[in-house]
């Protein structure tokens, strides 16, 4: 394996994140939902989104009903899709506010795989989400921080609705 260092040069990926951001899993969880939501007229932070990806790490979205194959991204690749998809949707001008409301957690050692629920609103005042999924997510500590190494979701949908048991029982 190639040295942390070495590889997170060439890929042009901070190896210096907000230092809190990285402490904890809560930590880290609770900073990538902050990385990607913005308020209307803005976009993503993605400086700090880069910054707690391992610089192997890849992120893996949902097909979808016109696109039956898998898409498998690095950090670079998704930034380029979200920036594209960001202001194609409308999203910059409606702002985009993603928050977890449920977690199970299971690791051992330096590795940790987290399922997480969560809702997505253009405010965070609106009072229904417009869409709720599950992150799955796989952490390494590694040289005295977390990483997200992986994240793969899909969105809930009428075919394929949240199981109860990864909703708070709140919003079952």
């Amino acid at each position: 394996m190639k040295k942390m260092s070495d590889n997170a040069e060439k890929k042009g990926i901070s190896a210096s994140p907000h230092s809190e951001d990285v402490t904890s899993v809560d930590a880290i969880i609770k900073a990538m939902y902050e990385s990607v939501s913005f308020t209307a007229g803005s976009q993503p932070d993605y400086k700090r989104l880069r910054s707690l990806f391992h610089p192997e790490g890849r992120l893996i979205p949902p097909k979808t009903e016109r696109d039956s194959s898998v898409h498998v991204l690095d950090v670079e690749n998704f930034i380029t899709r979200s920036r594209d998809y960001v202001v194609i949707t409308g999203l910059e001008r409606r702002g985009f506010i993603e928050k977890e409301i449920f977690r199970r957690a299971d690791g051992y050692g330096k590795i940790v795989h987290v399922l997480s629920t969560y809702e997505s609103r253009h405010r965070e005042t609106d009072p229904a989400p417009i869409q709720r999924g599950v992150n799955i997510i796989q952490l390494l500590k590694e040289h005295n921080r977390w990483w997200v190494v992986s994240v793969m979701w899909d969105i809930e949908r009428p075919s394929v609705p949240i199981p109860p048991k990864y909703l708070p029982a709140d919003k079952v």
